[in-house]
């Protein structure tokens, strides 16, 4: 295996290791947590697009499907309870994202994911056999909860278990499982949609439990890192796994780093009021506009209604289960290329070009949307051609994101955050992200009812002001030790203003009040 060596850019730190098979294995299996959360945001776009769902749950909107009794097809799918179904999810995420920072510092990475797979697996039981509406609501709530324990805490995982030098490639892993979530929910979608007698449906929903299964049973041999170790005095484990993930037994250097950093978190007892300490404003701004950003791209709008999308914009409904098949395959291989490239190039240069890429797509999108459907939403008859660009433009869209704001979205604000403020930090990500992606899931239909092709205009606008903000305020993070990254906001020509010299020690410790020092020295 390649030797690898964290390196510290602010005192050259170096940590011996290599990335062994053991971490590979371990990280893949953490990894799989985000097939749940794919899954699910493949499958809500796929059911609601499906007349015999529509039909048993959402008659209003089966109806005006059916008779095409709205001349405007910005609106065919306009309806608050639909948009409900699939935005409660996220609520739900919000809210268990909040309570699993408490569970996840107290009893470890791992049991937080089992307790997400557990959840998950219920709602997906729930919700293949659902009777009404109720049950629906219910399930995706209990789909939220699970999602919400499981975004919490496998990226937080990845990243502490991963070699500094691999950390990007690895932790990416979580973003991959997304992807190929997303895919194969959209596949399952083409195949069920075609079963006749109209239950295809229930296969699609139940089938979470799958993703919920692998992720249950896999935490379930996971071992703990060692950062989570020793934040729970368990050192001599900790010691003994080190080792093993490392693959060496010199890791004296890295594991007294790890305690310093622990021993310096213990001191901390309010980690959620600590965050807002001066010296974290660098850690609290990016745990809440890069997921912010994150949703405003417009990505949701694509993968959780790309069905609902490509037959509003006249593809059939075959054709956009199967167009939706086609971006789920692109999102899946431009992950790949992040993987590849993520601890090459850096965070920054993806991030920038991503940017760049989606602005134009976006610019183009809706220059044909607006050019066939204009501002009543009768287009007429739609020429193979059209289909043929919108398609092309939307899927080097998706390939953007996927190389960009879709993984780096999770991987940096997972690898920035200091032990003390870890849990509590990753919690406020996870919970901004979950809450701009139930305000998007809620009024997408209502924003594309009303502003009409201008929604990509509105959304490209925000991929403008994200571009601007990596630009000029995130440091490059790459092959930096996960609890030596304070150095990088010491030499940021915005953050040193309120991240000092002081403030993070070499050794990955905190600068504790003077006070504090004073009275541990008595």
């Amino acid at each position: 295996m390649p030797a690898v060596s964290g390196i510290d850019k602010g005192n050259g730190r170096v940590y011996p290791g290599y990335l062994t098979p053991f971490v590979a294995i371990t990280c893949i299996v953490a990894a799989m947590g985000g097939l749940i959360f794919g899954y699910d945001i493949g499958i809500s776009g796929g059911v609601t697009s499906m007349p015999s769902f529509l039909k048993s749950f959402f008659p209003s909107v089966y109806e005006k499907q059916q008779a095409n009794s709205s001349a405007n097809q910005y609106c065919q799918y306009n309806s608050e309870s639909l948009t409900l179904f699939t935005s409660s999810l996220y609520l739900a995420a919000l809210i268990a994202s909040l309570v699993a920072s408490s569970v996840t510092r107290k009893f470890g990475r791992k049991w937080s994911m089992l307790f997400g797979g557990v959840l998950f697996l219920a709602g997906a039981l729930t919700n293949g056999l659902a009777q009404g509406v109720w049950m629906l609501i219910v399930g995706r709530l209990l789909l939220g909860f699970g999602i919400g324990f499981a975004n919490q805490s496998v990226p937080l995982y990845l990243s502490e278990m991963a070699p500094s030098k691999y950390r990007g490639a690895l932790n990416i892993g979580f973003q991959l499982s997304i992807t190929v979530g997303i895919l194969v929910a959209n596949v399952l979608n083409f195949f069920f949609a075609k079963i006749k007698g109209g239950w295809g449906w229930r296969l699609s929903l139940g089938g979470a439990m799958v993703p919920a299964l692998i992720i249950t049973v896999g935490s379930v041999f996971l071992p703990d890192t060692p950062n989570s170790m020793i934040e729970r005095g368990q050192h001599d484990e900790a010691r003994k796994q080190l080792r093993k993930v490392r693959g060496v037994n010199d890791v004296d250097g890295e594991f007294n780093d790890l305690v310093a950093a622990s021993e310096a978190s213990k001191q901390v007892e309010h980690p959620w009021r600590n965050l807002l300490r001066r010296k974290y404003r660098p850690h609290l701004t990016m745990a809440v506009l890069i997921p912010f950003f994150q949703q405003f791209t417009g990505i949701n709008v694509i993968m959780f209604y790309a069905p609902v999308l490509f037959d509003t914009i006249g593809f059939g409904n075959d054709a956009s289960l199967m167009s939706a098949v086609i971006t789920g395959l692109v999102n899946v291989s431009a992950t790949f290329v992040s993987i590849c490239t993520v601890d090459k190039w850096g965070r920054r240069r993806l991030f920038l070009e991503g940017g760049a890429q989606m602005l134009i797509c976006q610019a183009v999108i809706a220059a044909c949307i607006g050019y066939k459907f204009g501002v009543d939403g009768n287009p007429g008859e739609l020429p193979k051609w059209y289909a043929f660009v919108v398609v092309i433009f939307i899927c080097i869209y998706v390939a953007a994101f996927a190389w960009s704001w879709g993984p780096l979205g999770w991987l940096v604000p997972s690898e920035i955050f200091p032990l003390e403020i870890r849990s509590a930090a990753q919690s406020v990500n996870v919970s901004v992200n979950m809450a701009f992606t139930f305000l998007v899931a809620q009024v997408f239909l209502n924003m594309l009812c009303h502003l009409k092709f201008g929604l990509f205009i509105f959304f490209a606008f925000f991929v403008v002001l994200m571009t601007i903000f990596i630009h000029f305020f995130l440091p490059e993070t790459k092959g930096i030790p996960i609890e030596e990254m304070g150095q990088v906001w010491k030499n940021h020509w915005f953050w040193s203003r309120y991240v000092g010299q002081d403030d993070f020690l070499a050794n990955g410790g905190l600068e504790m009040h003077k006070e504090e020092t004073a009275v541990n020295n008595v």
